[in-house]
């Protein structure tokens, strides 16, 4: 397209020349010259503007392939992460099925655990793999797991992704936070006692951590212990403890970390 304007632009200038010239003073008029122009200047423009529409038109196909794409993985992801997180994975076998129910934390997928159960003549749980400490007879007579298995199912995933999710926070608490000393946890991870370095004198608090509700992140009790018996009471360490009961406790030393409370 370039090419044919730019023949247009040199035909136009030996015409001009031409014109000039004594030969075709009679041939060529000034009012025949600039029909002429006008001619080719609109074929010019006609051709820019059929050339712009194909690019637009393609560019506009690959964004709508590339936009169709992203919400398919888009959607793909969320149900994967859905699958993962509500354990619906049902495995038919026999007389009963074999619920798989994978737990996570922050996006780590973690633990995947089986549960198989009989559903004739009435449900009962026949093999798990679900840890001892998880009261799981306890749980189904709870929930009604034989008129409501989804709710039994629902309550066993999250007391299961609250225990992956406290074992995980205590893991990154022990990498993250080479200063903070973690005396005593227990194998459900519903407690957690910590030693904090102070800075300057380089005094310690023991932080204790209880988390009674087995089905959360977050601890329901913060308790500090430290020789000097104010500084529990100190409006400092009370924004500290709301902050262990809001925030992942490794987050939670972060921010301690950063306002210089703890070394």
């Amino acid at each position: 397209m370039k090419n044919k304007c730019t023949f247009f632009s040199l035909f136009t200038t030996l015409l001009n020349f031409c014109v000039s010239s004594a030969e075709l003073t009679v041939l060529i008029l000034p009012q025949n010259l600039q029909k002429l122009r006008a001619s080719m200047d609109k074929q010019c423009s006609q051709e820019e503007e059929e050339e712009e529409e194909e690019e637009k038109m393609d560019d506009d196909s690959e964004n709508s392939q590339l936009l169709q794409l992203m919400a398919r993985h888009t959607q793909l992801k969320d149900l994967l992460h859905a699958h993962h997180i509500i354990g619906t994975m049902f495995k038919y076998q026999g007389k009963g099925l074999c619920a798989s129910l994978t737990t996570a934390y922050e996006g780590v997928y973690l633990e995947t655990y089986n549960v198989e159960i009989d559903l004739k003549p009435r449900l009962r749980i026949s093999r798990h793999n679900v840890p001892p400490f998880i009261p799981l007879s306890s749980l189904a007579e709870q929930s009604n797991m034989q008129t409501d298995i989804r709710s039994f199912l629902d309550t066993l995933s999250k007391h299961l992704n609250a225990f992956a999710g406290r074992k995980q926070q205590l893991k990154l608490v022990k990498e993250l936070h080479k200063s903070v000393e973690v005396l005593e946890s227990n194998v459900l991870c519903s407690v957690l006692v910590m030693l904090l370095t102070l800075p300057g004198e380089k005094s310690t608090v023991l932080c204790t951590l209880n988390y009674t509700d087995h089905t959360r992140l977050l601890p329901s009790g913060v308790h500090f212990e430290c020789k000097d018996k104010a500084l529990p009471d100190a409006p400092e360490w009370k924004k500290n403890c709301s902050l262990l009961m809001e925030t992942p406790v490794h987050k939670a030393l972060m921010t301690m970390k950063k306002n210089e409370t703890i070394l």
